[in-house]
């Protein structure tokens, strides 16, 4: 049975290896948007109000888009210092800037990036969409979400 759980290290390194590519292809994607979004704004710079709220989803949208793959980064990064690191190490660089040192830490970090990530993604449907009731339910929605992410945060602590 050790030996078997010797050799989950293996699954360990096949999920920080997923990680990091998938925050590498995320931040390409991100600036290949980005410069998309940069042609085109200079090549028919927004005169309307409407125009000027559409660039500004796109580029909340190009945001959201990077958070999700700083998630996968410091999931990456994390797994990495917390499992396959010695303890000296693991106080350095992106974990001790965000002051990971557990997976209990990581855990913690993670729901607060998601109640960023929510808290944008209802920007961006309260600019695309305007004040209808479908924004209230969806923000509602989202604040339930991010309230019981806060209360489990605060109780993981205790």
């Amino acid at each position: 049975m050790e030996k078997l759980l010797q050799s989950s290290r293996i699954l360990v390194i096949l999920t920080i290896i997923v990680c990091a590519a998938s925050a590498c292809l995320l931040y390409a994607a991100s600036v290949s948007i980005v410069y998309g979004i940069i042609v085109d704004t200079v090549m028919a710079i927004p005169v309307k109000a409407d125009e000027g709220k559409r660039l500004a989803v796109k580029l909340l949208k190009v945001l959201d888009t990077l958070l999700i793959a700083l998630t996968f980064q410091i999931i990456a990064s994390a797994l990495y210092r917390l499992f396959l690191t010695r303890t000296v190490e693991r106080d350095k660089g992106l974990l001790k800037a965000l002051d990971i040192k557990s997976f209990h830490d990581l855990k913690i970090t993670l729901m607060q990036v998601a109640s960023v990530i929510l808290v944008i993604l209802f920007l961006e449907q309260a600019v695309e969409v305007g004040a209808t009731l479908e924004t209230l339910y969806f923000g509602l929605a989202i604040g339930f979400v991010v309230l019981a992410s806060m209360i489990a945060a605060r109780l993981m602590n205790h």
